[in-house]
């Protein structure tokens, strides 16, 4: 039995085809209506006037000062008078103070007042080595020769400076060590100056140039029967013991 309509003309044959296209068309709408942005012209202009009013200055009035105008230069004058600088000048005649050989000298004497001259002492510095006569150190004085006299006084030395040695703490403390080399001299009133110091470290020379300060007064050194200076040299160790 054949059938009574035409295929080709059945309504629900592409259904499923029309569906998917108009779910399709939809959800594009959808997707692009959530895309689109839209702008406020209000905000817009509110963000512009907001921007001048920051860029506002007050701009400060200027007066011009006006200064006067310098004055004219002045005129010359229409007549212009001469007159006469030739003046009379005397003439002045300078007389020659030169002598000549027909004038006559006459003997001059000048005198002469005894001037008192003064002789002035050098201070002279004698070596310890080789002085005359040695300073006595207080102890020595009973010796009588010079070279006992000069052992004596090495001898007293070193026990003064054994007996006023102190070790620097802050030295001590930092380790510090070594040799200092003590010049001094004794003036001719047996009195310890100038003395020089040569060590390691300042904190050393300091308490060498100490001890040798509290040296004792001593009889002066004597060279050619006066009384001299003498310079003396020692070295002074520091050394840590354990």
């Amino acid at each position: 039995m054949k059938p009574k309509k035409n295929p080709n003309a059945e309504i629900g044959r592409n259904s499923s085809l029309y569906f998917m296209i108009g779910l399709t068309s939809v959800l594009f709408m959808t997707w692009q209506s959530f895309e689109v942005k839209f702008y406020e012209e209000e905000s817009k202009v509110s963000e512009v006037v907001q921007l001048t009013d920051e860029l506002k200055e007050d701009v400060p009035i200027t007066e011009m000062i006006r200064t006067a105008p310098p004055p004219p230069p002045p005129s010359a004058p229409n007549v212009i008078e001469i007159v006469d600088d030739v003046e009379d000048v005397k003439e002045t005649i300078i007389e020659s103070t030169e002598s000549s050989q027909e004038t006559y000298i006459e003997d001059a004497v000048v005198r002469i007042e005894d001037v008192d001259v003064e002789e002035v002492e050098e201070d002279i510095i004698v070596p310890f080595a080789v002085i005359e006569h040695v300073p006595v150190f207080p102890g020595c004085e009973g010796l009588q020769t010079q070279a006992e006299r000069k052992a004596c006084f090495n001898e007293k030395v070193q026990e003064h400076i054994k007996a006023n040695f102190s070790y620097p703490k802050s030295a001590l403390e930092m380790g510090i060590t070594g040799r200092v080399y003590v010049q001094f001299v004794i003036d001719t009133n047996g009195r310890v100056v100038g003395i020089e110091k040569r060590g390691p470290d300042k904190l050393l020379e300091q308490e060498a140039a100490r001890i040798i300060a509290a040296l004792p007064k001593v009889k002066p050194g004597e060279q050619r029967g006066k009384p001299v200076s003498v310079k003396y040299s020692i070295p002074i160790n520091f050394i840590m013991q354990n």
